[in-house]
């Protein structure tokens, strides 16, 4: 666990859960989830010395919670949020690009290791608590790029703008984990370019049906988290029109930048559910493309063999015509019939096969 004082023109990290909140700006408490677990009671009693109130028990079920999806949730006290992130996890990784099933192999590693872990927000007055999966590197992430912010400048001044409350520094974080998503887009869009690309290859006969299926389980599971991001965000947004007057012109104008900076953040997480929408339609026409290329070769198979048919039948009848049992037939006595007859089939086989290809029955472009 991870504490921080974010002031007006301080970033510091402290030692631990101070007894008093400092003078000015905010506390940040980062901490993973079972760290989160293992100092809930000093957690709730410090709480309950800085703001007045605790974390309820259903909240806190929440926060632990590795499931739970993306949801806005407040009391009289505080406003939680929970958001699910999505990163590429450890086995994201490049397509090669020639073994077809090294690609197969690396595509379908790449949709299993996609991380949705979710990220756990508490905002008081006053504390920011942040609830992190072990492996999240959001909260080391902030930490650091603080510190730059609060560096003195030349002047001896901040050199750019530290968060100026709890909800500022939340919105920041959760834009941050949105914006993660364009590393995974372009994963997605490769590793399903890799897909699309063997599904379509005339040369090999596609046979990795689960691999493809799992893609597309996993882009209906991505939009589903998008629209869980994207409904609480706008309950978080239609909460904080519904905040009392703060008063002052300064705090109308921090309350007005937090509306801007969350609109901002809705539309990153609407432009990230239109690329996977397009990316799962894109699955779905590949299939599409690939039943439709496989029924035109079945049409060219069955046209050449149609043809080859339609030419062969007439030689068929001639021979079984020169083939009966019969001592009257024509050309069957004289030394030149067989000829005669060799010429007269391949007549008609030159024939017939001129006429079809002018029909162009035996072209490849139909």
């Amino acid at each position: 666990m991870r504490v921080f004082h974010v002031g007006p023109d301080r970033f510091t990290e402290l030692d631990g859960l101070p007894q008093d909140l400092p003078g000015g700006g905010f506390l940040w408490i980062g901490s993973t989830r079972p760290e989160f677990e293992a100092r809930i009671a000093s957690l709730q009693e410090h709480l309950q010395r800085w703001e007045g109130s605790q974390l309820v028990d259903l909240h806190l079920s929440d926060l632990l919670n590795p499931q739970l999806p993306s949801h806005y949730d407040y009391t009289s006290w505080y406003d939680l949020l929970v958001f699910r992130r999505l990163v590429a996890g450890a086995s994201g990784e490049a397509v090669p690009a020639d073994d077809s099933q090294a690609t197969v192999a690396s595509a379908r590693r790449a949709l299993q290791g996609i991380d949705t872990s979710p990220v756990g927000f508490a905002l008081f007055d006053h504390v920011l608590i942040t609830v992190h999966p072990n492996e999240c590197a959001v909260r080391d992430y902030f930490a650091q790029r603080l510190t730059g912010l609060g560096a003195a400048g030349p002047e001896g001044r901040s050199t750019m703008r530290l968060p100026s409350s709890p909800a500022d520094l939340m919105l920041r974080m959760v834009n941050h984990m949105v914006d993660s998503y364009l590393d995974l887009r372009r994963l997605l869009t490769r590793q399903l370019g890799a897909l699309q690309g063997e599904l379509l290859s005339p040369k090999n006969r596609f046979h990795d049906w689960p691999v493809l299926l799992e893609s597309r389980n996993t882009l209906h599971l991505l939009e589903d988290i998008c629209e869980d991001q994207r409904a609480a965000v706008q309950e978080w947004i239609d909460a904080l029109d519904e905040w009392p007057d703060p008063g002052s012109d300064g705090a109308r104008r921090e309350r007005e930048l937090l509306r801007v900076r969350s609109r901002d953040v809705q539309e990153h997480i609407e432009r990230v559910l239109a690329h996977v929408r397009r990316l799962e339609q894109s699955a779905e026409n590949a299939v599409q493309m690939h039943f439709s290329a496989l029924g035109h070769r079945t049409n060219d198979i069955m046209r050449t063999l149609t043809v080859l048919t339609a030419i062969f039948m007439p030689l068929n009848l001639v021979t079984g015509f020169f083939g009966m049992n019969f001592d009257s037939l024509p050309l069957i006595h004289t030394a030149t019939g067989v000829w005669i007859a060799v010429v007269l089939m391949a007549v008609i086989g030159l024939g017939l096969g001129l006429y079809f290809r002018r029909k162009r029955y035996m072209s490849s472009r139909g």
